[in-house]
C-alpha cells in the first residue's frame, strides 16, 4: 500500500453530483447558477475546508510520494490554450486537444462575426493588439452557456481568434511537448487576473471578479491563504517577483511576510546554489503601467519593498510582446534545469486566465469555494464561482514529468494548492482546494526521465525598446 494512497485521485462525477450536506446549500444560496449548473447540483464534497489530505499524518509532515523537496509556481497573463498552443496536435504532440486543423493545414475552428464566421487564424508575430476582453461579462458571453461561440461578439473584432503558431513562439511549444501538457487545465473563474490569482493563493476569489484598485481594500480571504499555512507548518517559502509581487493581490500577505518577498535576482542565486525554499512563486513583470501592475503599485508597503518603479510589463498580457515573455520563461527554465536541486524539483508552468482569446472547450461545473458570492453589480451578468473559466495552458516541469505527454484529468489553479497540501500535509482553505486534483497525473512518479535536464528551444530575442 502506498503512503497516501489517494493523491491525485480525480473528483469522480458520483462523488461530486452526491446529494445532501448543509455546506453545499449554502453555496448555492450565494450562487448566481452559473452557465453550467448551479451550486444545488454539486450537492456534497468529498473534503470539508480545514481538512488534512492524509489524516494519519501530522500536519506540515512531508510525503516522500511525491517525488520533490522543492515546488515552484510560474504564472504568466492572459492567454488560452488554444491560443497559445493551439497548433501542438500537428506540431509534436497528436494527444493535446488543441483547434482542428484540415489537411491544408488550416484551422477549422470558428466564431460568427458581424460580416460571417471568423476563422481561427495565425498571428504572424509575437506582437499583440489590444482588443481582446476578459471582463466577467465578456467571458461569459464568450462561453455562452458553453457553445464558446462568443469570442468575437464580445470585442466586435478578429483578435481572439489569432493563435500562435511554433514559428512564432518556439519556447512555448518545445516545453509544451517535451514535458507533459494539461488538456483540461481551466482557469479557476470566468473572469480576471486579480479573482483568478486570488484562487492560486486563497483558493476562492471571496467576491472579487475584476481587476481592480478597490478589489486591493478587501479584508483578507477569510479562511487564509497558503502564505498562513506554509508558515503555520514551517514549511518554507518565498515569492521572487519581477518588478511587483503578486502577493500584493491579498495585501495582508505582504502585511505579514515581508522578509519572504525577494527579487528576481535572489532566485538565480538560489537556484545556482541549490538553495531554494520549499515552495516558490516565481513573478514575472507585471509592469507598473499594465492593468494588473497599475493597481498592484499602490498597495501600501509595496514601493519599501521593490523600489520606485517604471517597468512596461512582460508578463504576456495585452497588448504586450510576447517575446519579453517568452524570453524571461526562457531564462526562469534554464535556471531551474541547470539548478543542483533539479533531481528534487517540480514546476508548475500556467496562465492566470484566458485574456479574452478563443478557447473551443467548454468550461466544465466547479465546486463552489465557500458561501461567498461574486460582488455583482448593475448590468453584470448573473453567476456564481460554480464553473470554470476557459482553458489556460498548463505544464509540469520535473525529472519525472510524463514524456511528451499529456493528461486528460480535470484542473484549476487549486490544483497547484492542492499539490502544496498533499506533500507537506495541510489543511485545506475552502472547498475548492479541498477536493482539486494534484498534478501526480503529470508524472511518472516511478520513472525520472528527465535526470538529465533536456534542451528547450531558445525563444527569438525580443526587440529593443526606445
Amino acid at each position: 500500500m502506498s503512503e497516501v494512497p489517494d493523491i491525485g485521485r480525480p473528483l469522480t462525477r458520483r462523488s461530486f453530483l452526491r446529494a445532501g450536506g448543509a455546506a453545499a446549500a449554502a453555496l448555492a444560496a450565494g450562487s448566481g447558477g452559473g452557465l453550467l449548473g448551479s451550486a444545488q447540483a454539486l450537492a456534497k464534497t468529498t473534503r470539508q475546508p480545514d481538512s488534512l489530505p492524509d489524516p494519519r499524518r501530522a500536519a506540515g509532515t512531508a510525503t516522500a510520494v511525491l517525488p520533490f523537496d522543492h515546488l515552484i509556481v510560474v504564472m504568466m497573463e492572459n492567454h488560452s490554450f488554444d491560443n497559445l498552443l493551439g497548433a501542438l496536435p500537428v506540431a509534436g504532440q497528436p494527444l493535446a486537444h488543441g483547434l482542428h486543423f484540415n489537411t491544408l493545414g488550416q484551422a477549422t475552428n470558428s466564431n460568427p462575426g458581424p460580416s460571417g464566421r471568423v476563422r481561427a487564424f495565425p498571428f504572424p508575430s509575437t506582437e499583440q493588439g489590444p482588443n481582446v476582453s476578459q471582463s466577467w461579462n465578456a467571458t461569459h458571453e464568450q462561453i455562452d452557456g458553453g457553445r464558446m461561440d462568443g469570442f468575437v461578439r464580445s470585442v466586435n473584432n478578429a483578435q481572439p481568434m489569432g493563435y500562435y503558431p511554433p514559428a512564432v513562439v518556439p519556447f512555448a511549444y518545445s516545453l509544451a511537448s517535451t514535458f507533459c501538457v494539461g488538456n483540461r487545465w481551466f482557469c479557476s473563474a470566468p473572469c480576471q487576473t486579480y479573482p483568478n490569482r486570488r484562487f492560486l493563493m486563497a483558493g476562492t476569489a471571496y467576491g472579487n471578479i475584476s481587476t481592480d484598485n478597490e478589489s486591493l481594500l478587501d479584508a483578507p480571504p477569510p479562511n487564509g491563504t497558503i502564505f498562513d499555512r506554509l508558515n503555520t507548518y514551517g514549511v518554507s517559502w518565498k515569492n521572487y517577483f519581477t518588478d511587483l509581487p503578486q502577493t500584493g493581490i491579498i495585501p495582508s500577505i505582504i502585511e505579514k511576510y515581508p522578509s519572504n518577498l525577494a527579487p528576481i535576482a535572489q532566485f538565480y542565486a538560489d537556484c545556482a546554489t541549490g538553495t531554494l525554499p520549499e515552495v516558490s512563486y516565481v513573478d514575472p513583470e507585471f509592469g507598473v503601467l499594465s492593468d494588473v501592475g497599475g493597481p498592484l503599485s499602490s498597495v501600501p508597503g509595496i514601493e519599501a519593498i521593490t523600489g520606485k518603479l517604471n517597468t512596461t510589463g512582460g508578463d504576456e498580457e495585452d497588448p504586450q510582446d510576447l517575446a519579453y515573455g517568452e524570453n524571461w520563461a526562457y531564462s526562469i527554465l534554464n535556471a531551474v534545469l541547470h539548478s543542483p536541486a533539479w533531481t528534487r524539483t517540480l514546476l508548475v508552468y500556467t496562465y492566470d486566465e484566458h485574456g479574452g482569446y478563443y478557447d473551443h472547450v467548454k468550461p466544465p461545473p466547479a465546486i463552489a469555494p465557500d458561501s461567498i458570492p461574486p460582488d455583482l453589480g448593475e448590468g453584470d451578468i448573473a453567476g456564481g464561482y460554480d464553473i470554470y473559466g476557459p482553458r489556460a495552458p498548463a505544464v509540469v516541469v520535473s525529472p519525472h514529468s510524463k514524456r511528451n505527454g499529456v493528461t486528460n484529468v480535470l484542473h484549476d489553479h487549486t490544483s497547484v494548492l492542492a499539490t502544496i497540501e498533499a506533500k507537506w500535509n495541510l489543511p485545506a482553505m475552502t472547498y475548492r482546494d479541498a477536493n482539486a486534483t494534484t498534478v501526480a497525473d503529470f508524472l511518472n512518479i516511478g520513472e525520472a526521465a528527465f535526470l538529465s535536464p533536456p534542451t528547450l528551444t531558445a525563444p527569438p530575442a525580443p526587440p529593443v525598446l526606445a
